[in-house]
């Protein structure tokens, strides 16, 4: 809010103006109104894969028995401590006592039980229902103990549990958690108007009340670049991470309202091609797209430079990672050779694209990348419920563009046919189930750089880049992760400065 100067404005109006003001200003403080450019599904973690679930609802309203900081370490959360047994397969959880639902009931081991039961049920709908495969059996000890053996060793076990699938919900409001969640978190749910904003506001009766500065969340959603820019200038948002627009970012960085910070995620851009389709089960085809596409002309005029070109399905900060950049230089005759000698010269090849600026931007290039190569490539733009039900669900595509940003994601190589990719090698499955068992990690390491190497010469996809956290936020703004380890954003920690 602005005052504005009026010389002929009596004063008891300048008192009252200046009242609001300072109410403004207190209540700016305690308050945060946070820009996303995907609207949610539905408001469950644990039954769809949209990311924007777990951004707004993990480990804000509902928590989990382990969470993870912005560093990737595994941190207690609904579990206070834990033991593992010599063979690594059995894991005793001590819970936090005392802990209650935004409904007032009670937290327990039963909880813990039944969130689990319901994950690894034959008729679960959660989405990476392959986190909980290695569970043998989850047994109540007492209220505040329970036992989860496990069939194999799972490396990330600990950090899977922490994830918005693995949330703790409880019997009584399971049901409802698709409009209304009910969680243990530092927030509860307010209010949600479909296609405009969310709502949260701070729960009085989290364990940790007193050190959660925020008192509500005010998420809006806002898909365009151009209205998200015009929000975040007008004072109407005060942080947008994952902001859509990189060629607008040198406005913000030239005004001293904002800090801009490219930060990382998890996520790794690819163009994923329908490896049960043909002719894109063809090695031959799949290799040719790799060579007709120009990473570094995509990033320019995708993301304006503000991204990090990959060469497989890793992302460049972890420990695992290996250079592939060069696996398929850039060679559009080397593409076209390839193509007409698979017998797919001239024919039609459609990119469906979710709703989202670096896919949209990233397929306009890529059509005219195959057309140089010689294919009919043409760009379809779908919304994104047709894009989950239609791509994701029904494998309905040639290909498409998706950021993948779930951390620990090359397992979904190992999901078989009826995976959107449409992929299945049983050299690669065994190749995961030893990466995935894998406690040491330098061993582990290795197998993931073998998991590269193979997804690369194999060229299951094209991998384009890394998406970048493009975060502008309110210079007063503290306490935020600038980068994505997970597909959560934590905002107990999020306070004001003056």
């Amino acid at each position: 809010m602005r005052l504005i100067d009026k010389p002929l404005a009596l004063t008891a109006s300048i008192m009252i103006a200046a009242t609001g003001l300072m109410a403004t200003t207190a209540l700016a403080k305690s308050t945060l109104v946070y820009g996303m450019q995907q609207e949610p599904t539905t408001l469950d973690p644990t039954s769809d894969a949209t990311a924007s679930i777990d951004a707004i609802v993990s480990h804000n309203i509902l928590e989990s028995l382990t969470t993870v900081n912005e560093s990737g370490e595994v941190r207690p959360d609904l579990a206070e401590s834990w033991t593992i047994s010599d063979d690594g397969l059995t894991y005793r959880f001590n819970l936090l006592h005392g802990v209650k639902y935004h409904d007032g009931t009670d937290f327990d081991a039963n909880d813990v039980k039944f969130a689990f039961d319901r994950a690894m049920a034959k008729d679960s709908v959660n989405p990476t229902k392959g986190i909980f495969k290695p569970v043998e059996s989850v047994t109540v000890i007492d209220p505040y103990t329970v036992e989860i053996v496990l069939k194999n060793k799972d490396a990330f076990f600990l950090f899977n549990v922490a994830q918005g699938d693995a949330s703790i919900v409880a019997p009584e409001s399971v049901e409802n958690n698709k409009t209304n969640p009910i969680g243990t978190g530092p927030f509860r749910f307010d209010s949600w108007t479909r296609g405009d904003r969310l709502k949260l506001t701070k729960s009085p009766d989290f364990r940790d009340a007193d050190k959660v500065a925020l008192e509500s969340v005010e998420y809006r959603f806002i898909a365009e670049p151009a209205a998200a820019s015009a929000a975040l200038m007008a004072g109407e948002l005060d942080a947008f991470p994952g902001f859509p627009a990189p060629e607008m970012l040198p406005q913000f960085e030239a005004d001293p309202r904002f800090k801009v910070i490219v930060g990382s995620t998890e996520g790794e851009v690819i163009l994923a091609m329908n490896n049960a389709k043909p002719p894109f089960d063809n090695l031959k085809v799949r290799q040719a797209v790799s060579y007709a596409i120009n990473r570094a002309e995509i990033i320019d005029g995708a993301m304006y430079g503000r991204a990090t070109p990959i060469g497989s399905f890793y992302p460049p900060h972890g420990t695992a990672y290996i250079d592939l950049l060069d696996y398929y230089k850039h060679d559009t005759a080397k593409a076209k050779a390839m193509f007409e000698e698979a017998g797919v010269a001239g024919s039609t090849m459609t990119i469906r694209v979710p709703p989202f600026p670096y896919a949209m931007r990233s397929a306009e290039i890529i059509q005219a990348e195959l057309v140089a190569a010689g294919i009919d490539a043409k760009v379809e733009n779908v919304e994104w419920g047709f894009w989950l039900g239609e791509v994701y669900k029904k494998q309905a595509y040639d290909m498409t563009i998706i950021a993948h940003t779930s951390p620990n994601d090359m397992g979904n190589f190992a999901r078989g046919k009826s995976y959107f990719y449409g992929f299945e090698d049983p050299a690669f499955t065994d190749l995961w189930e030893k990466i995935s068992t894998e406690t040491d990690m330098a061993k582990r390491d290795e197998l993931l750089k073998q998991g590269q190497q193979y997804l690369t010469e194999n060229a299951i996809h094209a991998f384009l880049f890394q998406l970048p956290q493009l975060g502008v936020y309110d210079t007063r703004l503290q306490g935020y992760w600038t980068s994505s380890p997970v597909l959560f954003q934590p905002l107990a920690g999020v306070f004001w400065t003056e």
